[in-house]
């Protein structure tokens, strides 16, 4: 063979393998079967076209985009190595299974781009997840202060001791976390409430045994907080005030009297009613009387929350129904005229909006007494009297007066 065959052939085998070279990189890098003919074509035609160029400058512009393609390939596998790393922490933060991509095959720029968004949400998530965890650590770490409590499970000890970088935001962690606030909150609350019906009962029984301004200043604190040192504190205060109470039986009795009789007051009790709690009149006074007074206040305190509008109303409507007939009796005074204060106007409008509240009021008051009524199977009574009657017997006292005052008028102005 001569040596100008030899070379055409050693081109050919050159070229042959640059192309296949050539279509392995395409494939590598994910470039479609239509855009590889695509390509092979554009190099049959430019081997056709190039008559005139040697087989060796094809040789290398072949070279030179097979230099190129590797170049690329290189940097994809770069941003693919970098793009992994960056998930692989986000994954070991979160918890969560990492990108599904091969890091030993090329990535197309689809697939790279892909990437990338994945890795944009998941830190958003975790940002989100960093934030929501600290918020919650800062409450636990509030509650267990007031509690008073040390962390406890490995888990608690993992939030509140270890570095928060490093604890793992997996959703279910997150979610053990809110239980785990919300039990601690839950305690809390039982012992707010806790310490607020020791408060009340310390603040009764300070009352009641008289206890100086001056000691209950020093106890200020405990009335306020609800820590557990401040529950405790409460707790040893009461049982302080249980053995005074003991050693001061009567004039604990005594107090609660008053208090019963301010009650008696204010939800209206006929004397009949009050005579019914005998243990009231008793001098005998034991732990079983005190038992007995302390059992009535109870009632009588909540038959009052029961029905506090209905008392209030019915309140309301004597004080405002004293301040009409003031306003009637001074409006028969002659001295009013003198008065320059400007105070004759103000007590006759007064009274002409009490003229038109007073029957809003009864007719509201009508309706609460019907349900009271209806709920306790008897009738309602204001010192012994059906209040509705008492109100009707009122306003006709206050006609017959009117009629009786125009017929002294009459007469009065008829002898002159």
């Amino acid at each position: 063979m001569r040596k100008s065959e030899v070379l055409a052939a050693e081109s050919v085998a050159c070229l042959n393998k640059a192309l296949c070279h050539l279509k392995d990189i395409w494939e590598e890098i994910g470039i479609p079967e239509d855009q590889r003919l695509q390509r092979t074509n554009v190099v049959k035609n430019h081997i056709k076209e190039e008559r005139g160029v040697t087989m060796l400058q094809q040789e290398k512009e072949i070279r030179t985009q097979v230099e190129m393609l590797v170049k690329e390939r290189t940097q994809r596998m770069q941003q693919l190595k970098a793009l992994t790393e960056r998930d692989q922490g986000l994954s070991d933060t979160l918890c969560s299974d990492p990108y599904a991509l091969d890091p030993n095959a090329v990535p197309s720029l689809e697939q790279l781009d892909g990437f990338r968004q994945h890795i944009a949400s998941q830190t958003t998530e975790k940002e989100r997840r960093r934030a929501e965890f600290v918020g919650i650590k800062r409450q636990i770490i509030l509650c267990m202060d007031d509690l008073d409590q040390l962390p406890e499970t490995s888990f608690e000890k993992d939030i509140i001791c270890e570095d928060q970088e490093a604890f793992c935001l997996s959703k279910d962690n997150i979610a053990s976390l809110k239980l785990l606030l919300g039990q601690l909150e839950e305690r809390k609350a039982e012992n707010q409430a806790v310490c607020e019906a020791h408060r009340e009962k310390i603040q009764e029984l300070w009352d009641r045994l008289q206890v100086p301004q001056e000691e209950r200043e020093l106890f200020s604190e405990h009335m306020v907080v609800s820590k557990k040192k401040n529950l405790d504190a409460l707790e040893a205060e009461g049982r302080r005030l249980m053995e005074l109470k003991q050693l001061n039986m009567q004039n604990v009795t005594e107090a609660i009297r008053s208090e019963i009789a301010v009650l008696w007051e204010k939800c209206f009790f006929s004397s009949d009613q009050q005579q019914a709690f005998v243990p009231y009149y008793s001098n005998d006074f034991t732990e079983q009387l005190l038992g007995l007074h302390e059992a009535e206040i109870l009632r009588l305190k909540q038959h009052y929350e029961e029905h506090k509008e209905l008392f209030e109303g019915v309140q309301r409507w004597e004080e405002s129904w004293r301040l009409f007939l003031e306003l009637e009796k001074k409006a028969t005074d002659p001295s009013r005229f003198t008065n320059r204060g400007g105070n004759l106007l103000k007590e006759e409008k007064q009274k002409a909006e009490l003229h038109k509240s007073l029957p809003k009021l009864e007719k509201k008051l009508k309706a609460q007494i019907d349900v009271w009524e209806q709920e306790q199977a008897r009738e309602f009574l204001v010192n012994g009297q059906k209040f509705l009657q008492f109100v009707e017997e009122q306003w006709e006292l206050h006609r017959i007066e009117k009629e009786n005052e125009k017929l002294e008028r009459v007469k009065t102005w008829l002898l002159i």
